[in-house]
């Protein structure tokens, strides 16, 4: 991979000269529940990269001169709308560092992540800045507060902020590599939640890996259904169309609006989790809708739905491509593949051989380097090579390269768990991540993901893994979803299906279908420990992407109906 000098900054001003007249933002939106659900009925707001780039430097120079500067730490709490953009990319000119957090989480949870950081600006809708002030203790630390909106209690707001700015001196920030860009905070939804460390020069080779593994290239139209994704978008001088989507219940859009957006603005790229890809691909399947102007879909944020991505494949013009990629928010991202590979790969899925998720780029064009080392709980402090496991096993991802987070956030804890430090010959340490995910390297490369190692069954006969158990099951035509959890004490843990009926399944097939699970099950020796099948009306999902399944929550649902105790003892 080219090393790549420029920073964020220079990236994007390059982009808004060159598309100075052309779009930027799009926003249309749902003003009136009555209105039809078409792309024309929707009110559209829109920034041009010009006005993008006034909005931007007016509220660099305010912010400067309000003393939210260099490696001030400051919450954004603002609407997925153009202006969210603006607020981040002015941050990230004056070097301060915007602190994100997925609303979703829950008031409590989202209030320890901000006491953890201990942020000194606040930057908020109204109803955020209202728990600011009911939890002052948590924010005791802020000094600067902006409201996105009305303001009733002092400080400013972006509308002044945007005016004042217009006289304010301009900012001419010298920023280093290293400096700390931003800090985004997982969702907690396999763990509590950490603040990932973001550089600057992190995150611009995080955009160089997103570019080179999709070969995209400047100018695309893109539907944005997470905001993070926009931001490497906007680098890309792409036009973005926020999607309407809410981002903390993407699994509740509607995919025929999305459908209409797509067209009506002739999208060439989109990407999403499987949990809106679900519905847009059976949506598009039974409605017949063709997005011929749809060139790359790109599935992230957990394992791919390969009906849902063969439903959008075939609604595509014979050019385009559709990937799963592969990474997490430390680690972003590490792998990709595409359609045509991934769908020779679905009898080996159903087989028990987990979910494929491609392959790195090549370690001679590259300083991304993943390896698979041995399933252990506990911490491993210093690399050795005996770490990895012989080809064909599965064990923990682990990575290292320009675009992984190097640290948690006030979390040595966290970090402890997570890095393991090697010492290069030159006298350098290279730090890796431990992704937490199982996998399995083929003769090929590819890597096949397996679960978490967190949600593995351990049995008295030896572990199993979610994923790949799981997708043998995904095979019968009455079953959506399914969820393997264990019961009981680790170690002596009975493993038990979840899962949930596809709609329109009447429940009084369930002694049927479970019949049928029970025989899918023995079929395999994979998958021959699993005897116990219960159904579940709706799994917990994960806030960001609404797909990565709770099975945390699932394996206390489990236990109780299974009469076990809170210390995992048959009662």
């Amino acid at each position: 991979m080219k090393a790549v000098s420029d920073d964020l900054d220079v990236l994007l001003r390059r982009q808004l000269e060159k598309y100075a007249d052309l779009p930027a933002v799009t926003y249309p939106t749902v003003r009136n529940a009555d209105r039809a659900a078409s792309a024309e009925a929707l009110a559209v707001e829109q920034l041009t990269f010009r006005e993008l780039g006034e909005r931007i430097d007016a509220y660099a120079r305010s912010f400067a001169e309000i003393g939210i500067g260099r490696g001030v730490k400051t919450i954004v709490m603002v609407r997925p709308d153009p202006d969210l953009f603006a607020v981040i990319f002015a941050l990230f000119r004056v070097g301060a560092v915007p602190v994100v957090v997925d609303p979703g989480m829950g008031v409590r949870r989202m209030l320890h992540c901000f006491q953890s950081v201990g942020a000194q600006a606040f930057i908020g809708v109204p109803r955020a800045h209202a728990v600011r002030l009911a939890a002052r203790r948590t924010f005791r630390e802020i000094r600067m507060h902006v409201t996105a909106g009305r303001s009733f209690w002092g400080g400013y707001s972006l509308e002044d902020l945007a005016e004042r700015g217009k006289y304010s001196a301009p900012v001419t920030p010298a920023h280093r590599p290293g400096d700390l860009l931003m800090i985004a905070f997982t969702t907690g939804s396999t763990g509590p939640a950490k603040g990932v460390e973001f550089t600057r020069a992190g995150f611009a080779a995080s955009l160089r890996v997103v570019t080179e593994l999709h070969g995209r290239a400047d100018g695309f139209t893109s539907l944005v259904t997470v905001p993070l994704f926009g931001i490497f978008d906007l680098l890309q001088g792409a036009h973005l169309i926020l999607g309407p989507v809410d981002p903390v219940r993407v699994s509740q859009a509607d995919p025929a609006l999305l459908a209409a957006v797509a067209k009506h603005y002739r999208v060439t790229d989109l990407t999403a989790s499987p949990a809106l890809l679900g519905p847009l691909g059976e949506h598009l399947r039974h409605s017949g809708t063709r997005l011929p102007d749809l060139t790359t879909v790109i599935s992230m944020g957990a394992p791919a739905n390969l009906s849902a991505l063969g439903g959008i494949r075939a609604a595509l013009g014979p050019e385009a491509r559709v990937f799963t990629t592969y990474g997490a928010t430390e680690a972003l991202p590490l792998t990709t593949l595409e359609w045509t590979e991934l769908d020779e790969m679905r009898t080996r899925t159903l087989d028990g051989a987990g979910t494929c998720v491609g392959r790195a780029l090549p370690e001679a064009d590259s300083d991304t380097r993943i390896r698979l080392i041995r399933i252990t709980d506990d911490d491993i402090p210093s690399w050795s090579d005996d770490l990895e496991v012989a080809p064909g096993e599965v064990g923990e991802i682990v990575a290292t390269g320009a675009q992984v987070s190097r640290s948690y956030h006030h979390n040595q804890a966290a970090n402890a768990r997570a890095k393991i430090d090697e010492q290069l010959p030159d006298g350098t340490v290279r730090r890796w991540h431990r992704v937490g995910d199982l996998a399995w390297r083929d003769d090929t490369g590819r890597l096949w993901f397996c679960g978490r190692i967190s949600q593995r069954v351990r049995t008295a006969a030896g572990d199993l893994f979610t994923v790949r158990c799981e997708q043998v099951f995904t095979a019968h035509p009455d079953v959506h979803r399914t969820a393997l959890v264990g019961v009981g004490r680790p170690g002596a843990q009975v493993p038990v299906l979840c899962y949930e009926l596809r709609d329109g399944v009447d429940t009084a097939e369930i002694p049927r279908i479970e019949r049928e699970l029970w025989r899918l099950a023995a079929a395999r020796e994979l998958t021959a420990p699993i005897r116990t099948f219960l159904h579940h009306t709706g799994f917990p999902v994960d806030i960001r992407h609404n797909a990565k399944i709770g099975r945390e929550q699932l394996a206390v649902w489990a236990a109780q109906r299974l009469g076990y105790d809170p210390e995992g003892n048959p009662r």
